[in-house]
């Protein structure tokens, strides 16, 4: 593991046009739970299956029952905070090292950690629009019921939910970021959602550096493996002096 990190040091010390490509594992270790993991979404018990609850079917046939199910298990709680992997990845982007953060995540923890070039694939809980008139809100969602415009609209979180598209917009700039990138480093993510797992393949640089707890299919693609959490490999490096 050691060895491992100062390789990873190493690399992080010889390139200026790095960028990340994350995923739920980046958040779990503030407290935010995955989908697929042993305590994910995925393994516990609700009337419908997470997938269902977090589909476009679902919020515009049970729309009051989606609200309910978001409002508990996707906005972050309050004590979350950003762990050292954000942080991190925030300092590397403060010294002109790191170019963008790619995250499939919602919670905006990179940017309160202090990034500020971050690409959110699927959204973000702190954004929201009428479905009626467009108006934009940075409103608080937690009230109960069905949140709604002063227009009367429905007002929607602006995430991605399942059978929606990704933003194409949002997906261009992410391949030419990746694209562009000398060392991509893929971390906290199993890379089996498409179609931003697929984002993978557009990467030709020099490193591609993989941190992740499980095995992803990019594995004996990649220079250097390290299957631990994020945060701990970052926290290693940054203050790392050997």
């Amino acid at each position: 593991m050691n060895e491992k990190i100062k390789r990873l040091k190493e690399y992080i010390a010889a390139f200026d046009n790095i960028v990340l490509f994350g995923g739920a594992g980046v958040s779990t270790e503030s407290g935010i739970p995955d989908f697929r993991s042993a305590d994910g979404l995925y393994c516990q018990q609700y009337k419908y299956p997470p997938e269902y609850m977090l589909s476009h079917t679902c919020f515009m046939a049970h729309t009051e029952e989606f609200f309910a199910f978001y409002r508990d298990k996707m906005l972050p709680p309050p004590a979350v905070k950003p762990n050292a992997a954000h942080r991190y990845l925030a300092y590397l982007e403060e010294q002109g090292k790191l170019k963008a953060v790619i995250t499939q995540n919602i919670d905006g923890l990179h940017q309160a950690a202090g990034s500020k070039n971050v690409i959110e694939l699927h959204g973000s809980v702190w954004r929201n629009y009428c479905m009626r008139c467009g108006k934009y809100y940075e409103t608080d969602l937690n009230k109960k019921g069905v949140p709604r415009c002063s227009c009367g609209g429905i007002i929607k979180p602006d995430v991605v939910l399942y059978e929606e598209n990704l933003d194409n917009e949002v997906l261009e700039k992410a391949i030419d970021y990746i694209s562009r990138a000398d060392m991509l480093i893929i971390g906290g993510t199993s890379l089996v959602v498409y179609p931003a797992a697929g984002l993978v393949r557009y990467f030709n640089g020099d490193k591609l550096v993989i941190i992740n707890k499980s095995t992803t299919c990019y594995d004996t693609s990649a220079d250097l493996v390290i299957d631990s959490g994020i945060a701990n490999v970052f926290e290693s490096v940054w203050h790392d002096n050997g």
